[in-house]
């Protein structure tokens, strides 16, 4: 390992125990939205764009996760589906509520929100809605990111939240090298963190929370199945 990776490793281990340790009120916070809407027998929406949208892909479907989450997204704002458009579309106004509005947020809805700047319409429209809907909002994004950054929306996510993850990103979010950083962002590893971390103390707080299992190991073959079958109506892209 070369002094280079070896300090960006470090560099990031740092980073993601301060998050955590940073973030504590605010996990148990937002794991107990994660608690009530299961309770309700309601629906926690997940939304993000750009490479946040990885952080939904984090909490869908995915071995260890919540059955009952409703992935929010466009293929507009999908970097795969055209980079540069995917930009635009995440800062073209009516594109979030528009979203927000087909997936029919209700009362007793969550929803968590992914995006380090959190400036841009799409997820301030897709916050805005789910709190006129009634649903309670977790933000995962960097205050100091958004801080920093030019503000397109007339608000920022952290003002529309009931909870904030805040991730700690810099403005920029390149974190290698320290003195002038070009690569190796920190959104990504901070965002899944800040979900699983959620995860823990939700399953903490309600042991008998449903979660998915990994279809490539030994469990039950028909324990996804019970599981698509009792949440599919709620969530229609299982």
């Amino acid at each position: 390992m070369t002094d280079a990776v070896a300090g960006y490793a470090a560099l990031a281990d740092r980073h993601l125990r301060r998050v955590a340790a940073e973030n504590a009120d605010a996990v148990r916070a937002a794991a107990g939205v994660v608690v009530d809407v299961a309770r309700a027998g309601r629906v926690l929406h997940t939304a993000g764009a750009g490479h946040s949208l990885a952080g939904v892909l984090e909490t869908f479907f995915r071995a260890g996760g919540l059955p009952f989450v409703n992935p929010l997204w466009h293929p507009d704002v999908l970097p795969l589906n055209g980079a540069a458009a995917s930009t635009d579309a995440e800062r073209r106004p009516g594109l979030g509520a528009r979203v927000a509005a087909d997936a029919g947020i209700r009362a007793g809805d969550g929803l968590v929100v992914f995006s380090s700047s959190g400036i841009n319409p799409y997820p301030v429209e897709i916050a805005e809605a789910a709190r006129a809907a009634g649903a309670r909002v977790v933000a995962v994004t960097s205050v100091a990111a958004s801080a920093a950054a030019p503000l397109r929306a007339g608000r920022r996510l952290a003002d529309l939240a009931d909870v904030v993850l805040d991730t700690g990103t810099p403005p920029g979010d390149a974190a290698w090298p320290p003195d002038d950083p070009r690569t190796a962002p920190l959104s990504s590893l901070a965002n899944a963190l800040c979900w699983n971390l959620v995860l823990v103390a939700a399953l903490d707080a309600e042991p008998d929370l449903p979660t998915w299992r990994s279809a490539n190991t030994g469990a039950p073959a028909d324990h996804n199945a019970r599981l698509q079958e009792r949440f599919r109506a709620l969530v229609p892209s299982i």
